[in-house]
């Protein structure tokens, strides 16, 4: 069915739920530190302001968090159902670092998250902030097991093959393998600048509105500064993840680069734009500037990397799509920075809180941090193919034994439920952003703690949710 084998159809079922998936953590772990940071000022200031930010984005991260959940369960049950021979086969490494996810990380998360979301009356506020902050801790703890896992699979090391399975041989090397710093500061980075741009994002759109006061201008102005120190830290953490890249995955680059081959005594141009062609194995209507791919994968002029003509055709991944991919990514990045740097401007102008062309901006710019993390995972998945384990297990080696019917059928039952599920729940969150935070925000029940709802996540967030003015 659609003219795809099982194998393309299990890669793009597993991509469409892993892509609904990652946008939710990323909110979760920035949102969870926000938390920290708003609870620790309110602490030491005693402003009101900040809890009451507090109370209103811990609704909307009560949501986000149960939506989070349920869209990774479905992900777990994909790696028995869809890829059985991966996980027959790295199940000893993979196995393990995903079951330490879970007695760590989530474990930490179910314990202090009903305390974080209802103890504002039933707990003192030194111990409601120790719950917030092993909240957001577990939250990292969690991005620290599924990136080493997934690290794994692109530069693998401290293993042995025995009787056609992975065996660990040092967990030191399976959990520090080369990207797996890189990647798990560039993710986490990601996650905190997603949550910025949409926190940013919300305050804008109610200023525009008119929707002007203290709280609103608080959670605005502390994006902003996120947004700018953020921001150029990624760009410094992305070229050294494209150095590590470089080292390990040169397949990856030469893909991302539109580079093609070498000339010898040349520096490599950055190609802008262009469109790679991998029948015919070059990059159409290339806009280049000389010798700066070399400046900035090689920090030299003169630097040289391969080009993917160097590789065998069955190594290569496909260029046309991680060519894009990493220039949306690169390009939102270089959008960030900008607002960033605009923002300072006007923040020493006093004109921060009131240039409306800046505040349209900053609010169309709110879902860009979850594009470009979408595009640089992208960049990363696809870039591996076509290896599951790179340079160790193909990926037409992993998929399970089904028919193009079977995946087909379920992929459109997961298309139709994902996007009415999840819709609502997106919808749902977008609705309590939009009443905007207000003096005295909801909590966790009445002055004596006393109330008839099930303490659940969603309890956290309020059932008397308008629709989004106009």
């Amino acid at each position: 069915m659609f003219g795809l084998t099982a194998l393309e159809l299990a890669r793009i079922q597993f991509g469409f739920t892993v892509s609904f998936h990652i946008v939710f953590p990323a909110i979760t772990i920035g949102l969870a530190s926000y938390l920290v940071v708003l609870e620790g000022l309110w602490l030491l200031k005693k402003d009101e302001v900040y809890r009451d930010l507090y109370r209103f984005w811990s609704a909307i991260f009560a949501v986000n968090f149960a939506m989070g959940v349920v869209s990774g369960l479905v992900m777990a049950y994909e790696f028995g159902t869809n890829w059985s021979f991966f996980s027959a086969f790295a199940g000893p490494i993979t196995g393990p670092l995903l079951a330490y996810e879970v007695l760590t990380a989530f474990f930490l998360e179910a314990g202090f998250l009903g305390v974080a979301l209802f103890g504002w009356n039933k707990v003192g506020p030194g111990l409601h902030f120790f719950a917030t902050t092993m909240v957001a801790l577990g939250t990292l703890i969690s991005a620290t097991w599924i990136l080493a896992s997934n690290s794994w699979m692109q530069t693998p090391s401290g293993f042995e093959i025995v009787d056609g399975r992975v065996v660990p041989v040092d967990w030191l090397k399976v959990i520090f393998n080369p990207s797996f710093p890189y990647r798990l500061a560039h993710m986490t980075i990601a996650a905190f600048l997603s949550t910025a741009l949409f926190v940013g994002a919300a305050g804008a759109w109610h200023l525009l509105r008119g929707n002007d006061n203290p709280r609103v201008r608080k959670m605005y102005s502390m994006a902003m500064w996120m947004v700018l120190i953020a921001a150029p830290i990624q760009i410094v953490v992305g070229d050294g993840h494209g150095l590590n890249t470089l080292e390990h995955q040169p397949a990856k680059i030469a893909a991302m680069e539109g580079h093609w081959r070498n000339e010898p005594g040349a520096g490599v141009p950055l190609i802008l734009f262009g469109i790679p062609d991998m029948e015919k194995e070059e990059t159409r209507y290339a806009v280049e500037i000389p010798r700066l791919g070399s400046l900035i994968l090689t920090h030299r002029l003169n630097g040289q990397f391969k080009g993917l003509s160097e590789f065998d055709a069955r190594d290569r991944p496909n260029s046309l799509v991680l060519f894009w991919s990493f220039r949306i990514m690169v390009g939102l990045g270089m959008l960030m920075l900008l607002l960033g740097v605009v923002g300072l401007a006007l923040r020493s102008k006093r004109r921060l809180f009131s240039q409306r062309l800046f505040l349209r901006f900053a609010t169309v710019m709110g879902p860009s941090g979850l594009i470009a993390l979408l595009a640089g995972w992208y960049t990363t998945e696809i870039g591996r193919q076509p290896w599951v384990v790179y340079g160790v297990m193909r990926t037409e080696d992993a998929v399970s034994n089904h028919s193009a019917l079977a995946l087909s059928a379920t992929l459109v039952v997961f298309v139709v439920v994902y996007f009415t599920v999840f819709g609502l729940g997106i919808s749902y969150m977008l609705k309590l952003v939009g009443k905007g935070p207000t003096e005295g925000q909801h909590h966790d029940g009445p002055p004596g703690g006393k109330t008839m709802r099930p303490a659940r996540p969603l309890s956290a967030a309020p059932d008397d949710v308008d629709p989004i003015p106009g």
